[in-house]
């Protein structure tokens, strides 16, 4: 048991190495989408998401699935010590990338008018190269994080998003610059093809970077696959095979997850525009606020969640290789004990703190209300999706991978329907498009339950899991509003500006409501010493909790 919770800790260390840096990512992409947002307008941005839409679904289809899939092989035969054929997984990858980026390169740009509507064309053409980029760069990724590394992942994402701001704020400038005596349209048109430039920019930047990353391993990899006396190095055709085979399970999850955002977006403007009688930017409008604001928002909390999963993938597919069921119960118990531990706060904080949270990042006035407003829904997705993405993670490594795409499909069947009832018989409008986002987030989480049950035998303590966390974040939430009320009345005399009085009473509300979460968790006895001490700087952590009487007394021996 004592070595279980040391490999646990490991991994959740390579986890929150990898949680920070998605954190990073997605505060720079919200900085950055500010100033882009006030450069494109909402128009320009219901025209990226649009083509974004599409590209993300080819994207999943083509390569987004190639890390996950390529770590969970290449961990099993690690733990067997075959590394000429974990080699081999690795260079079917790459040929898989090349082979499938290409064709779905060239899908999107020359299939980009039957694909998205006419003003979105140049800019799903712009993002067509990505795709064949990502393929290599998902091969590279998958390879260092079977080693149990996350470094690398970690580093590449950082850059890439840095390129990705940088480049999409000056194309999106300089294009609408070129276009500024055009009408409004066609300037919006341009600023989202800009802004897609800057997609394709970062996952170069990011390729490079992997790419030297792996040059600086070449030799030790070599040496090692020399060494090897264990495996017999198997057919490239065969691995091939093998590696297409569990691929597509990743690939058709991630589909239906994206189709899900395509075919809800597709249905919302067919009803609102077509049988509502909506204006076709009014439509658009509203859809950008969605999908680039509140939803954008969301995510921040659950790519801690993703990252997670990416690190539980490699030791969790290891452990059941291996033969250790006690230690993959163990391993999957505490990832998603923990993940939920996260997504909780961040589920109530969001719902009760929408509106400063949606101030602070998109200070918009015309759309803030809109925007927090649908916020308040969509963040009870966090939770739900956090813990679905952690279970999913979990079926695939061990070996159960067609389940979640079973569990995908029944969200995508009843979300659907009830999409098409809201938009028909209500006035609900983009608020039809939370709500089921809700829906279909719950619905895969009790689907993922119901199959690890049945697979794994896990029994789990909701208090301690779900019940708990939710109280002492009940408590941090109530605390939250009242600091952020009381702050924002009491600076309002004597800040001039309301953005930075919102800006700085926020962030001071969030500070009291992390503080006292955690005290509160910890307090409680739901959060224990272990569980600090697995994250990165735990010990230093510890300690300071310690010095605070933050833990309960040890019990005498």
């Amino acid at each position: 048991m004592q070595q279980n919770k040391s490999k646990t800790s490991s991994v959740l260390v390579q986890a929150g190495v990898l949680a920070a840096a998605s954190i990073i990512v997605r505060i720079i992409g919200l900085l950055y989408r500010s100033p882009l947002t006030a450069i494109i307008g909402d128009e320009g941005n219901g025209y990226y998401g649009s083509a974004y839409n599409i590209y993300t679904i080819v994207l999943m289809i083509s390569s987004y699935s190639v890390p996950s899939a390529i770590s969970k092989l290449m961990s099993q035969k690690l733990a067997l010590g075959e590394y000429k054929n974990a080699q081999q997984i690795f260079h079917s990858a790459l040929f898989y990338g090349l082979l499938v980026g290409a064709a779905a390169s060239a899908l999107l740009f020359f299939g980009a008018s039957i694909l998205v509507p006419t003003v979105a064309v140049p800019v799903l053409q712009v993002f067509a190269p990505t795709v064949f980029l990502f393929g290599l760069l998902g091969a590279l990724r998958g390879y260092f994080q079977a080693h149990g590394s996350m470094v690398q992942t970690s580093v590449s994402q950082i850059l890439e998003q840095l390129a990705n701001a940088a480049v999409s704020i000056g194309a999106a400038a300089f294009l609408m610059h070129l276009v500024a005596d055009k009408d409004t349209t066609t300037r919006a048109q341009y600023g989202a093809m800009g802004s897609a430039l800057g997609t394709g920019s970062g996952v170069l930047i990011a390729l490079l970077f992997m790419c030297f990353c792996y040059y600086r391993h070449h030799q030790a990899i070599k040496e090692r696959c020399e060494a090897d006396t264990v495996s017999q190095k198997e057919r490239f055709g065969a691995v091939f095979r093998e590696t297409v085979l569990v691929i597509t399970p990743f690939m058709l999850s991630g589909v239906i997850l994206n189709l899900t955002t395509s075919l809800n977006q597709t249905i919302y403007y067919r009803i609102m525009i077509y049988l509502r009688g909506v204006g076709e930017t009014a439509a658009t409008t509203d859809y950008g606020i969605f999908s680039n604001k509140a939803v954008v928002i969301s995510n921040i909390p659950i790519s801690i969640a993703t990252a997670m999963a990416s690190a539980i993938i490699p030791s969790i597919s290891a452990a059941y290789a291996r033969g250790s069921l006690e230690e993959t119960r163990h391993r999957a118990y505490n990832a998603v004990r923990i993940t939920a531990m996260i997504a909780i706060p961040a589920t109530v904080g969001l719902c009760l703190l929408s509106r400063p949270i949606t101030w602070m990042l998109y200070p918009q006035m015309e759309s803030l209300d809109e925007a927090s407003g649908l916020l308040s829904v969509v963040a009870i997705t966090v939770l739900f999706y956090s813990v679905a993405t952690i279970t999913n993670a979990v079926l695939q490594s061990i070996g159960k991978i067609n389940m979640p795409l079973v569990s995908a499909g029944i969200a995508l069947i009843v979300q659907t329907v009830v999409l098409c009832i809201l938009l028909v018989t209500t006035n609900l409008g983009v608020y039809a498009l939370a709500i089921v986002s809700v829906i279909y987030s719950v619905m895969i989480f009790a689907c993922n339950e119901i199959f690890l049950s049945r697979y794994l035998k896990i029994r789990r303590d909701a208090a301690r899991t779900y019940g708990r966390p939710f109280l002492c974040a009940l408590v941090m939430g109530a605390a939250g509003v009242i600091v952020y009320e009381l702050l924002f009345h009491l600076l309002g005399l004597v800040i001039g500006r309301a953005y930075f009085v919102n800006l700085i009473a926020g962030l001071l509300a969030l500070l009291v409501c992390v503080v006292l979460y955690f005290f509160l968790l910890a307090k409680s006895g739901t959060m224990t010493r272990n569980d600090v001490r697995s994250v990165p700087k735990g010990e230093k952590i510890c300690r300071l909790m310690e010095r605070f009487h933050w833990f309960p007394a040890r019990k005498a021996a």
